[in-house]
């Protein structure tokens, strides 16, 4: 995950960089949490998704009763973030009787590791981080049955965390992606919903605030080929979509700050969408999957207003 520390000081301060930072370590001092399964949906050792089987209600689940909940996980689209981090997550779900995959992508870039001109590594593939996500997302009903048979993949819902936040709203309209886009489908996703936290949802808006050290442009293939791809992938072009969202957005986040969110919003209602905007006060980018934070469990519920 990028180091908030890192990132530009927005107008709230230093104050709030500082308690970024903070919320940040005490997010990753979570231990990572093994899944009770792991599958793969390809060939590529990134091709995985880890299942965790809902419990902590006191009694064994029935097969088919327990909503399902398909985590992707953030960190810049950059290959040193990978799914572990999001893991005290998952099962902080899976305690609350959700049943719960977490799916790995391809991040960073192909072949030797490469660095951008701030020194982090770039951030994403392209096309790979969206062929896995379609390829996971496509081949998950099949897993699921196999792997979580206590999962009702009927009643679905999408969660992301920052580029995870992007990866499922792009997943969610992949129906109305470009007709010549390899992703697209014929149909809307049998999803319930989406809740998207904190999420790189409007690519130009990131892109004016300096996001991530300019992340989304470097998911692209650079500032060449931004406005050729930026229709394939931001997730502030691909409405309206029809699936019900929700976005969940600290205030004071300096990560990907508000306003971003609230373009995406805006994108919405001129594109004749409703999208949920909950905006939590005194709480930043790393609250929303911190277990340990009051954050977590409105996500939590946010998730279940859709699921259940």
């Amino acid at each position: 995950m990028p180091d908030a520390a890192a990132e530009p000081e927005y107008p709230a301060g230093r104050d709030a960089a500082a308690r970024a930072a903070a919320e940040e370590e005490s997010a990753f001092s979570q231990p990572p949490v093994d899944p009770d399964t792991t599958a793969a949906y390809g060939d590529h050792p990134d091709q995985v998704i880890d299942f965790y089987a809902p419990r902590g209600t006191g009694s064994p689940v029935p097969s088919g009763s327990a909503p399902l909940v398909v985590v992707l996980h953030g960190g810049a689209w950059r290959a040193p973030y990978d799914r572990r981090h999001i893991t005290p997550f998952a099962d902080f779900l899976a305690r609350r009787g959700f049943a719960v995959a977490n799916v790995e992508y391809r991040r960073g870039a192909a072949g030797p590791a490469r660095e951008a001109a701030d020194g982090r590594p770039v951030a994403g593939r392209w096309p790979e981080t969206f062929d896995d996500v379609a390829a996971a997302l496509d081949a998950l009903p099949a897993l699921v049955r196999e792997a979580l048979p206590q999962a009702d993949a009927r009643r679905t819902v999408l969660t992301g965390h920052s580029a995870g936040g992007q990866l499922v709203l792009w997943a969610a309209a992949r129906h109305v992606l470009p007709a010549d886009a390899p992703w697209r489908t014929a149909r809307p996703a049998a999803l319930r919903g989406v809740v998207a936290l904190a999420p790189i949802a409007d690519f130009e808006t990131a892109g004016e605030l300096g996001v991530c050290g300019g992340a989304a442009t470097q998911l692209l293939g650079g500032p060449d080929r931004f406005a050729e791809r930026r229709p394939y992938a931001d997730p502030a072009l691909l409405l309206p979509s029809g699936i019900a969202t929700t976005v969940v957005q600290g205030r004071t986040d300096v990560v990907v700050p508000q306003a971003v969110a609230e373009a995406y919003a805006d994108a919405a209602a001129k594109a004749g969408e409703a999208v949920g905007l909950t905006l939590l006060e005194d709480v930043g980018h790393f609250p929303l999957i911190d277990p340990a934070a009051d954050a977590c469990a409105v996500v939590a519920e946010e998730i279940a207003q859709l699921a259940w």
